[in-house]
């Protein structure tokens, strides 16, 4: 709790000289830890060494040998809800974030924000002495709020933390990323060329953090959330580490997924009698696969093998620090992941890390050309969900799924003043809202009944502490639910009962197949017991639904992975409603944020410039190199190129050069139908170019920025030219999405023409 204040002890009179002055005492306490959290994405149950995996993580697996390594820990299946239950201790979707927190849905349990009345543990430490910091992935507030003018409410520096450096999103580019000091949007320090890479990025930041802290005051405890974007797509990392794997995974992922398996087993972190589940609906046998399928996919894990690796290398500089400064011994750290491994990839592994939401469909297989650059700075790949598979082994399904493979991950925990077992495995069953609560009975601190003025919600989770010296006493949790995106669970007292919705064609939800499983018996859900043990099934649905009702689970939605022929799963969404905004101006003080929306809208952009000969640049930009769009100037010529996530270009430059002096440069867009049209460029009023675009959505694209791109161009054609800025004076940018249509008939016909050539 906060400490009251101290009242005045001195003696005030007229003048200083009669008068005393008195200063409170500075009330320290030495003995609290620092806390460290290290949390990873999208990783899988088997994706580190002390946990079977074949991987190398050293300094992860050192860690293990040093605390304690639970094998029955639980999160929530995707990202934005673990991070929210992590944080405030408290079930998602009573938080707001039942759902990632880029979609509003209007339901109280789907707000994509979690309310001040579900405190973060920032919060209660910044109130009790400690330093706090965020470093890294934070995923924990909307879109419309990811500006440079906030709000900043639900940003970290909001929340608690005093100081953030990261990203806001779900995902970023681990060369280019989308990066966010405190309030701000900056650049990265280096490039991919100098060397740069996000993950050693925030190892350098955690470091400079807390080092600075120590160095100014030692006596000061400090609470680091370092969160980092690995193992997320895209799947990116140093040449070397890649190459480290070369033919280390051509035996394919079936056998890899035994050897884990019975590594596993040894270790302890597969019980004994436990069984490898059948394969599943979302990955193919690897015998089933075609030679030229066998010869591509062992470089995707050689990728995200590499990633790995890297990762753990990074992790290994701040725990040597800590080494260092002698500050490791009087540390918690705390070492997650905030779902299982992700079969976003689909069977045949992307190069495009928005391909599959914005068609709902796989993207079809890679050519064997394209093998080497997978992993670069170019390539925003993701793995096969064959090897989603063997990186959640032995468990089943995947990321979003409340089957084990998407909820249960690794949980390390280590601290030398009081864990004294180290080395030691733990079988209790526990959730990841516990962790609030441990970590604050470690330290001493009880919850606050107020933060901020808001009266605080109980908190859900329990106390793990005790299982710290009692590696044999039962679990001290008795319920835990589970829901993402319609999937189901429910667990209470070693019994398990599951609805894999994203396998059910229809919407009804009754009609979806429940399994029953004894988890006390079965840790892999192996065994259905459904058909064997009704009324215990029964027993856990009506108990499912009980818990839905308490923690504002309804109403459910559907899956972007359903199995259904067809499906479409943005139909359902409702997002926030927003005020209509038919007219957008920029001025270049804007540098990088959000842009109009023109997706699948008719609308004219023009740019008021001054030009001399010579001139050139970004007059404004969206996306990547992985997709987006840019309007700029080179070699004396206006250009527009639209980039649809790297499998098509469209690409058009003015007829004649520029002529000098102020100049009002125009794209004039008309929507001929979904999902086509046409573009027209202009110079002063007059058509200079023109180019036909087939692309869904139209003019689709990332961060926007005006006078320069946001991060990697969107074509190659300027790679070399990084952000490309605007080399003269740009008075403004205007989007007008009410252009006149009285020309349709005449876009139509040259739509025509364009096709026929």
């Amino acid at each position: 709790m906060a400490k009251d204040k101290q009242e005045f002890q001195g003696v005030i009179k007229a003048n200083y000289k009669e008068s005393t002055p008195w200063w409170p005492e500075k009330r320290k306490r030495k003995d609290l830890p620092n806390i460290l959290y290290i949390v990873l994405d999208d990783t899988g149950y088997s994706d580190v060494g002390c946990y079977g995996s074949l991987i190398e993580t050293p300094n992860i697996d050192a860690l293990a040998a040093e605390g304690l390594r639970y094998r029955d820990f639980h999160v929530n299946a995707m990202c934005s809800p673990t991070r929210a239950s992590l944080l405030s201790g408290c079930n998602h979707h009573t938080t707001g974030m039942g759902f990632i927190a880029e979609i509003n849905m209007g339901f109280p349990g789907y707000q994509a924000s979690v309310g001040r009345e579900y405190g973060f543990i920032s919060e209660t430490l910044v109130r009790n002495g400690y330093a706090t910091y965020a470093v890294g992935k934070w995923h924990l507030v909307d879109p419309d709020s990811r500006t440079s003018t906030g709000p900043f409410d639900q940003w970290p520096t909001g929340r608690g933390f005093e100081k953030y450096y990261g990203f806001l999103g779900a995902a970023t580019g681990q060369f280019y990323p989308d990066l966010v000091c405190g309030n701000e949007f900056i650049s990265p320090p280096k490039t991919p060329e100098q060397g740069y890479h996000i993950s050693e990025d925030l190892a350098d930041r955690a470091i400079s953090y807390i080092g600075d802290l120590k160095s100014i005051n030692p006596d000061k405890p400090f609470f680091c959330y370092l969160a980092f974007g690995a193992h997320h797509s895209p799947h990116q990392a140093p040449k070397a580490y890649i190459d480290h794997y070369r033919g280390k995974f051509d035996e394919g992922w079936d056998v890899y997924r035994h050897k884990v398996f019975e590594k596993q087993k040894k270790l302890g972190i597969a019980p004994a009698n436990c069984q490898l589940p059948e394969d599943d609906y979302m990955a193919p046998k690897w015998d089933t696969l075609t030679d030229k399928e066998k010869k591509i996919f062992p470089r995707f894990m050689e990728v995200y093998a590499g990633f790995v690796t890297h990762t753990d290398a990074q992790i290994g500089r701040v725990v040597d620090y800590l080494k260092k400064i002698g500050q490791y011994e009087n540390t918690i750290i705390m070492f997650t992941s905030d779902n299982g491994a992700s079969a976003e990839g689909g069977r045949w592994g992307s190069t495009s890390l928005g391909y599959h939401y914005m068609t709902e469909t796989y993207q079809p297989l890679i050519d064997e050309e394209q093998m080497d650059n997978l992993g670069s700075a170019d390539v925003k790949c993701h793995y096969p969900s064959g090897w989603a598979r063997a990186s959640n082994t032995p468990l089943r399904l995947y990321k979003s799924w409340t089957h084990c493979g998407g909820i249960k991950v690794p949980l390390i925990l280590t601290y030398p003043k009081q864990i004294k077992d180290k080395g030691s495995i733990r079988p209790q069953y526990h959730h990841v809202i516990d962790i609030n609560e441990t970590v604050l009975t470690m330290c001493g601190i009880e919850q606050p009944e107020e933060i901020n003025g808001v009266q605080q919600e109980p908190k859900h989770g329990i106390d793990m502490a005790y299982t710290f010296d009692n590696p044999d006493e039962k679990t001290h949790r008795h319920v835990q639910y589970y829901e993402m995106v319609g999937n189901r669970g429910i667990w209470a007292d070693g019994w398990k009962a599951v609805a894999d919705h994203a396998a059910n064609p229809t919407f009804d939800f009754y009609k979806d197949e429940w399994e029953l499983f004894n988890t006390d018996e079965d840790f892999t859900e192996s065994k259905n017991l459904a058909k064997e043990n009704p009324a215990k099934l029964r027993e856990l649905i009506d108990l499912w639904w009980h818990e839905a009702g308490k923690y504002k689970v309804l109403p459910l939605a559907e899956s972007h992975l359903k199995q259904a022929e067809n499906y479409n799963s943005k139909q359902q969404y409702r997002y926030a409603p927003v005020e209509p905004r038919t007219h957008y101006i920029y001025y270049p003080e804007f540098k990088t944020g959000p842009g109009p929306r023109l997706a699948q809208a008719s609308f004219t952009a023009k740019v008021y410039v001054t030009y001399k000969k010579g001139d050139e640049g970004v007059l404004f930009a969206a996306g990547d190199n992985n997709g987006g769009y840019a309007f700029y100037i080179k070699d004396g010529k206006l250009v527009l190129h639209d980039n649809w996530l790297t499998f098509k270009h469209y690409h058009t430059e003015s007829e004649k050069a520029l002529p000098e002096g102020d100049l009002e440069l125009a794209l004039d867009f008309a929507l001929t139908r979904p999902g086509a049209g046409v573009a027209r460029l202009l110079i002063n009023g007059k058509p200079s170019a023109n180019v036909y675009i087939e692309s869904q959505p139209l003019f689709f694209g990332g961060t926007f920025s005006i006078g320069r791109f946001p991060y990697n161009p969107v074509t190659n054609e300027i790679k070399e030219m990084q952000t490309f800025p605007y080399t003269n004076r740009i008075d403004r940018v205007e989007f007008d999405l009410e252009r006149p249509m009285d020309d349709m008939d005449k876009m139509l016909e040259l739509e025509h023409h364009l096709r026929n050539e």
